[in-house]
């Protein structure tokens, strides 16, 4: 997040493109599937051209801030891959509570919204086959559809607030850890060295 906040503000082009080199070696290291690989690559793609084409049709922009426009969308989009694509959820909830110090009413809130993305997609998959029984057709932009998912929502919201209770979940009383998720020398030296590089390269090294 640091780093994403520094580039916003710095226009170092070499910078953009070794933190994207950084991230795709993660993912392939990670073995990340193509076909996400291929999603990450095309979304942000489509963004950074069509912001650059607006950019350029005003004529004021240099070829470099261009470039460094072009490339910054794909550092966002690639360095929250190489944290969202390697990092289970759970493990996520957990050290977010433990490490980053985040009340678990949020952590485990996250957790669940997760979950729950498999359940939305087939309440919608529902919705839209009981309409068309209906002879009705609910596009993706029709209010009718989002209405009745967040309808479905709120009571799966009251049913998640209710399981928690029932198994012991107290909000504010302290808590036990069944896994912790501790922060390692390593894993210090790891944030150090690269958010110091990071530096290096966007105030002493090249444009």
């Amino acid at each position: 997040m640091l780093i994403a906040f520094e580039i916003s503000f710095t226009q170092v082009l070499t910078v953009n493109l070794a933190l994207i080199g950084f991230s795709l070696i993660v993912l392939v290291v990670q073995r990340i599937h193509f076909k996400t690989l291929l999603w990450l690559t095309a979304v942000p793609l489509f963004l950074a051209s069509a912001l650059v084409w607006s950019l350029a049709l005003q004529g004021d922009a240099s070829h470099h801030f261009l470039a460094v426009i072009f490339t910054r969308m794909f550092v966002y989009v690639y360095l929250g891959a190489t944290f969202t694509q390697t990092t289970q959820p759970l493990a996520l909830a957990r050290s977010l509570e433990q490490n980053a110090k985040l009340p678990a009413k949020f952590a485990y809130g996250f957790l669940a919204a997760f979950n729950l993305l498999p359940k939305i997609r087939a309440e919608v998959a529902t919705i839209h086959a009981a309409a068309l029984m209906r002879g009705q057709v609910l596009h993706f932009w029709s209010p009718q559809l989002y209405f009745k998912v967040i309808l479905a929502a709120m009571n799966w919201s009251d049913q998640l607030a209710d399981a928690m209770t029932s198994h012991g979940f107290v909000e504010g009383a302290p808590r036990t850890y069944a896994v912790t998720i501790p922060l390692r020398r390593r894993d210090w030296l790891l944030c150090g060295l690269g958010f110091v590089v990071v530096q290096i390269g966007l105030f002493v090294g090249l444009p």
